[in-house]
């Protein structure tokens, strides 16, 4: 390096800050994280900070300032300093010159998901993207973590590299977003594959088997490491939260968050379902946390960051959370059919998937599938559940052109070499030309009609060189179009079909089934009292609608499929049964 070019570099290194944060839980019964970020070496009149508004990996604006409280800033001496809000979760401090400035604050923790932060007095749990601001021009500044335990047995889980007893290190802000902490006395569990150490850390009561699972997990990451060539990291976490219900996942660079119920494990269908669970979001450390769009190659925690490739970072890892499990022998090629069935039911049930184009679902992503509504199963539909199906038809597509000799593996490992390992954003045009290039097939066509456009998924033409056609299981209940649910002795009605004869008649999502007829039906007997009736028949339901009682008259419409199943065909060629095994084994 020239004495000039040391210069220029000189001040930038000289006066950057230095960012370090104490995070302590003394009462942490209170859900209270104390938080102090020190900013020293500061030569600037103003300070600006910031909070993020949303997560990496969880695309909605999720406004975690709303928790903050009792925030102040001093000088290193003590003075106070004056601060003004400048928005949601912007502030300004007035440094007057002094190069150490102190802020304070607590953060409220009582939301446990593995987007958010969870404090109690059985464990603490925080995303830094939900707890930790960032200084604007400075993201790319190291920052030092400093955790205070309420008890000297609380132990410190977290990706990030360990500088003295109980403080970690992250090279920039986003390493930092990228690593969450989990603080308490959670089960660790070391084990190895490929020959780097792996850890399950656990934290909560249930009926999960750590050998078990470990056993499926180790099968699980060298699956996937072998379609992409290797493991891109040193050390790998699996952070597992055992709950009282709901589940989710979130997907770091070196690390997953996984939420499951507490008494779910056992029993191999409940299995299988962790197992998908642990398959997605492993999947995803080479899939979103380095294949990234370029609108997510470098995050803007302010706002939203919009693409309309979510289908590929989202769908095609829903697809193989599916397959790999069944390339590792944790399940066989009946329950993967059984599986697909489910996944493709769940689709071809969605009125929305007539609506709403899957690119469109993906770019609106940050104001609508996060927050369904009693219309959105008619309007809208998932870029998860979509690009899942999208994912089959091109991977089915690739394998039928190339005779085997390809599948959708080589676009992934394609992806991996030209964007993932240098961590270089794709075009949804880049995307296109790939999988183009690996099918060695104009896909415009595709893209047109089931990527940009909502034109119904040809399942069979793309199952059947498998020796797999998909099939509707004849229904033989009448078609009313509502879904209904039990709740605290109501039967209320959840959501309402588009043009469904129970739209028709002005039923609306919030109403209160009482009766079928004059007589009394509950949630669990509805399609039992309906196959009491033929389709044309007119029935009279009885609701409380807006607190109104109402009886209203609608006619039933022809039964509509509400559960389809893939079957092997009676008759196949050896071609076909050597490109099903091919396809569901990997053989």
């Amino acid at each position: 390096m020239t004495q000039s070019t040391v210069d220029t570099f000189l001040p930038a290194q000289v006066y950057a800050p230095k960012l370090a944060y104490q995070i302590a839980m003394p009462q942490p019964q209170t859900h209270l994280f104390e938080v102090k970020l020190t900013v020293s070496n500061w030569d600037s009149e103003v300070l600006d900070i910031k909070m993020p508004v949303w997560t990496p990996g969880s695309y909605l604006v999720r406004e975690y300032a709303k928790q903050l409280q009792d925030f102040g800033a001093v000088t290193g001496e003590g003075e106070k300093l004056i601060v003004t809000k400048i928005a949601k979760n912007y502030w300004q401090i007035q440094t007057d010159s002094n190069t150490e400035i102190l802020i304070s604050y607590r953060m409220f923790a009582n939301e446990l998901t593995v987007r958010t932060n969870h404090l109690d007095a059985t464990h603490g749990y925080f995303n830094p993207a939900a707890l930790c601001f960032y200084v604007p021009s400075y993201e790319s500044c190291p920052i030092e973590i400093n955790i205070i335990p309420p008890d000297y047995s609380w132990q410190i889980t977290t990706p990030l590299p360990e500088i003295s007893s109980q403080t970690f290190l992250a090279a920039d802000f986003d390493t930092l977003v990228d690593s969450p902490f989990e603080i308490g006395c959670q089960q660790v569990h070391e084990f190895t594959v490929l020959d780097k150490p792996h850890q399950l850390v656990v934290w909560g009561e249930g009926n999960l088997d750590p050998q078990i699972a470990i056993a499926d997990i180790k099968k699980i990451v060298e699956i996937e490491a072998n379609i992409f060539g290797g493991l891109p990291y040193e050390h790998y976490i699996f952070l597992l939260h055992l709950s009282p219900s709901g589940g989710g996942g979130l997907e770091h660079k070196n690390c997953c968050s996984l939420l499951y119920p507490r008494f779910s494990f056992q029993g191999q269908e409940k299995h299988n379902r962790f197992m998908q669970l642990v398959a997605h979001e492993f999947f995803h450390l080479w899939n979103v946390k380095r294949i990234r769009p370029a609108a997510l190659e470098k995050f803007d925690y302010e706002q939203e960051n919009y693409t309309p490739s979510l289908w590929f970072s989202e769908g095609t890892t829903s697809y193989y959370d599916l397959l790999i499990p069944r390339r590792a022998g944790i399940y066989d090629e009946t329950e993967f059919l059984a599986e697909l069935s489910k996944e493709i039911t769940r689709f071809l049930t969605t009125p929305g998937r007539l609506v709403q184009p899957l690119s469109e679902s993906s770019f609106d992503a940050w104001i609508k599938l996060y927050r369904p509504d009693a219309n959105s199963s008619n309007s809208q539909m998932s870029y998860y559940l979509k690009g899942e199906m999208v994912t089959l038809l091109l991977d089915l597509l690739i394998r039928d052109r190339t005779q085997g000799a390809k599948s959708f593996d080589n676009v992934l490992m394609a992806m991996w070499e030209q964007f993932g390992k240098m961590e270089i954003g794709f075009t949804e045009t880049q995307l296109k030309n790939i999988i183009e290039s690996i099918a060695d097939q104009d896909l415009t066509e595709f893209y047109d009609r089931y990527i940009h456009g909502v034109e119904e998924l040809p399942f069979n033409d793309y199952l059947i060189p498998f020796g797999i056609e998909l099939k509707s299981v004849d229904p033989n209940v009448p078609y009313l179009g509502i879904t209904v649910k039990s709740e605290h002795g109501r039967e209320v009605i959840k959501s309402v079909a588009s043009n469904s004869p129970a739209q028709l008649v002005g039923i609306d999502a919030g109403d209160e089934l009482l009766a079928i007829d004059g007589f009394k039906v509950s949630a669990d007997r509805l399609n039992d009292r309906l196959q009491l009736y033929q389709a044309g028949q007119q029935i009279n339901l009885t609701i409380f609608h807006a607190d109104l009682l109402m009886t209203v008259a609608t006619t039933l419409s022809a039964p509509q499929p509400q559960q389809y199943q893939l079957r092997p065909l009676e008759h196949t060629s050896d071609l076909q049964r050597q490109q099903f095994k091919a396809w569901v084994s990997n053989d």
